[in-house]
Order: structure tokens, then sequence, then C-alpha cells
């Protein structure tokens, strides 16, 4: 969410307060200066709860959320490396964002220049901030934890590109590079007063720039370079525990809606739009991959269904606190059939192994979702309104989203070739055939 939208609200003016004396005889008024009231920004204890109980609820998305999600999608042998490989970036990515992540990404931009695409370090180990800090009229604590939640996932969602024969340490080390290289200085330039896009007046209400294209397009490049699984295409490679990866979705969809209604940073009636658009885009965009795939392939599939409202959560993010319903159903339904087209048509074609979709379904749907906000957000179509034209918030868009695939692909390509160098990204072959719950972390996710 743009941090130039916390503005603090101001208190009313005292009403003057005349003061009359009266005497017996005859009354007299006196007259009572009104004296000049100080603004004192207050913490509107609704709002606190909200972001509070938003940060959460984005927290339960990485942690179990995306973990069984992925987890469910990963063959039984590999079941424990996913669910530790989320769980790790999550502790790690936690940490950093504390250390130094919140700083570079929510200060400076004032006055341009680098400034314009990565902020300073005056709020290290988060200096300056206290209990009684304000960022609007929600306490600063409030922010630096709804944010966090928000890296951790994006880093996280990364995973998932490069399952099942990445090193633990490789994966851990990419992740690390990415965070700082990529993910901070996007977050910077679109949600930070003054940053680069948001200077140009690019919308992102939650992150549709931010994270998925900027995770979809890191894990699109790292599945290349890591190569594909032992015997991709040949063998079968089917999910191991649908049940988890359904489980996994609902949480991820229940979670969106703190992602989502959470970015308004209050609870008003932004937010309230924001969970019925995260509803009904979601809805429309499953039904369309259901029945997109009955119609192609003769069945209607779980896994098509689940995937499918993946695609619209992903899709309307970015668009969810600034169009109607309506759009919000275009954009689920045109998000839900371009991932199923991608996923089932063009990643056989372009012969990447990226292991759960996650540039099919993040990276794409990222891409529809933020141009097509730029559509729907006009009144004519239910939304909200900017004051340019169509044409030029379509630009906006459009360059937000090119210098997202940009910045990430080479932030990502120097990293995974420094990871190369370091530690090697693959496990041996005999390692990676036998499983990586057993030979990288001893454990096995069942015993028979």
């Amino acid at each position: 969410m743009n941090k130039a939208l916390l503005t603090s609200v101001p208190m009313a003016a005292l009403p003057a307060l005349p003061a009359l004396a009266q005497e017996a005889a005859a009354p007299v008024i006196e007259t009572v200066t009104e004296a000049a009231v100080a603004v004192v920004p207050v913490a509107d204890t609704g709002n606190v709860t909200w972001v509070m109980v938003s940060a959460i609820l984005v927290m339960l998305m990485s942690v179990p959320g995306l973990a069984l999600f992925y987890g469910g999608l990963a063959r039984g042998k590999n079941m424990l490396s996913v669910l530790m490989q989320v769980f790790t970036v999550f502790c790690i990515v936690a940490l950093l964002w504390v250390m130094f992540g919140y700083s570079l990404a929510f200060t400076g931009a004032e006055n341009g220049g680098v400034s314009a695409f990565i902020g300073d370090l005056s709020k290290m180990f988060l200096s300056g901030i206290s209990v009684d800090t304000l960022e609007g009229d929600i306490y600063e604590y409030n922010f630096v934890v709804f944010q966090l939640a928000f890296a951790c996932i994006a880093t996280a969602l990364i995973v998932g590109a490069t399952a099942e024969r990445m090193k633990f340490s490789a994966v851990l080390l990419f992740c690390l590079i990415w965070f700082v290289l990529s993910y901070l200085p996007i977050c910077h330039m679109v949600w930070q007063s003054g940053g680069y896009l948001a200077g140009h007046g690019a919308l992102d209400f939650a992150g549709g720039t931010v994270i998925h294209i900027n995770a979809g397009v890191a894990g699109l490049v790292a599945a290349y370079v890591a190569g594909p699984r032992i015997g991709y295409g040949r063998e079968l490679m089917a999910p191991h525990n649908l049940t988890f990866t359904f489980i996994g979705a609902a949480l991820l969809w229940m979670g969106w809606f703190g992602f989502n209604a959470g970015s308004a940073l209050a609870a008003d009636g932004i937010a309230a739009l924001a969970v019925v658009n995260t509803v009904v885009a979601t809805a429309a965009a499953a039904l369309a991959w259901s029945f997109g795939e009955w119609l192609l392939r003769g069945h209607p599939s779980l896994l098509g269904g689940v995937s499918g409202a993946i695609a619209g959560l992903v899709g309307v993010t970015p668009a969810a606190g600034f169009v109607g319903p309506m759009g919000a159903i275009a954009i689920g339904v045109i998000s839900g059939l371009a991932c199923m087209w991608f996923v089932n048509t063009m990643k056989s074609r372009i012969g990447i192994d990226d292991s759960f979709d996650v540039f099919g379904i993040h990276g794409v749907g990222g891409i529809i979702g933020a141009v097509l906000t730029g559509v729907f957000v006009f009144p004519a179509f239910g939304g909200q309104g900017v004051d340019v034209s169509m044409g030029h918030q379509l630009y906006v868009q459009v360059l937000g989203v090119v210098i997202a695939i940009i910045w990430s692909a080479v932030v990502s390509l120097v990293a995974i070739y420094i990871v190369k160098a370091l530690t090697g990204l693959r496990v041996a072959q005999n390692d990676e055939r036998q499983g990586l719950d057993l030979t990288t972390h001893g454990e096995n996710a069942y015993n028979s």
C-alpha cells in the first residue's frame, strides 16, 4: 500500500466558548478570545485493530497457507523440503525487514534522484520508532508489521519455481539477494511517496507489481538457470496430495482479505469494497479456469479450480480498492482464462520447468491485473476514478509492469549466477531421485 495515503486526520477546531456573566441589575456579556488549539494526531483504534488483524491474516497466507499449497503440489518425497523452504525464507525476511528492509523501502524519495529508487538507513533497526509513533491514524509499528508480512510472502513465492531440485542453501541465498536488490527497490518505487512509479501515478493497491510480477519473474529466471527436474517431460510428476493443496489455497484466499482489504490501512468503505472484490474476482477466475478446462480437456479438475482461484486473487490484487465489483469480475475471468492458457499451453512450449507455476499464475496474473486496473478504475466501468485519461493511466500501468519485469529479471539473473558460483544450484542426482526430505533434512513426511 502506498505510504503516501497515510495522512493525519486533523482534529476539529474547538468552537468559541462565549462566557456570559449576568449581573442582577443589567446583563453584561464578557468576550472570551478563542485560544489557538494545536492539531495533535491521534490513533484511530478501529483502524489500528484492522491493520493489525490484516497483518496476521497475511502471515497466515505464508505459514501455513503457501507452505501447504506448495507442499501438496510436490511429490511425497519432497513435501518437507518445500515446507522447510517456505518457513525458513519467511523467518529470514522477517528479520531482515526490521533490520534494514523497512528503512530502505519506506524512507527518502522526497528529493528525487537516487531516493526515487531506494530509501536510506535512517530507520535501520527501526530506529526512531516507538509505541507512540504514528503514521496517519495508525501506529507505525502497525505499518511495519503489515509490510513485513508482504515482504515475507513475496519472497517465499519464489520457492515454488525451483522446488524439488535446488540446494537448500542455494534457495536461501538467492531469496536473500533478490529481497535486497529487487523487492526493496520496487516496493519503494511503487509505494513510497515520491518513489519513481508512485510519482508517475502508478496504481497498485495491494501488490500486483511489487509482489506478484516481481516474484513471478524471479521464479522464471531461477527455474531457467537451474534447469528442469530429472525426468521432467518424461516421467509423471503429479501432485502427491491435492487435499493439502486445497487447504492451502483456502487459507490463501482467507488470508488475502487481509492482503487486499488491509491495504486500505483503515476499516472503511474502501476496505469493504476490497473484500467484495476479493470474493467475486476469485470466484469468477476459479469458474473460468474450471469451465475452460472442462471444455478443452473434458473434465474440470480440483487443481484447475484452485489454480484459477489463485489467479483471480493475483489479478485483483492491484485493483482491489480502485475498481468496482463488475470490474473485479471481469479481471477475474480474464486472469483465470489467461493463466490457464499459459500453464496448459505456453509452459510446455517454452520448456522451462517452473515447478508450481509461479510465473504462470503470479507473473501472468499480476501483469493482467496491473494493466486492467488502468481500465476498470474509471467510473464508466464502475471504478473510483483518477484525474487522468485512460490512455495516460494505461501508459503508466504498462510502464510499471515493464520496469518490474526488467528490474526483477536482471537482479534475478545476477543473483542466480552468484549463488551458482558460491554454493552450486542443484543437489546431487542421486539425492534428487531419492527426494530432498531425506537427503537434505534427514526426515520423511510419511512413514510406511
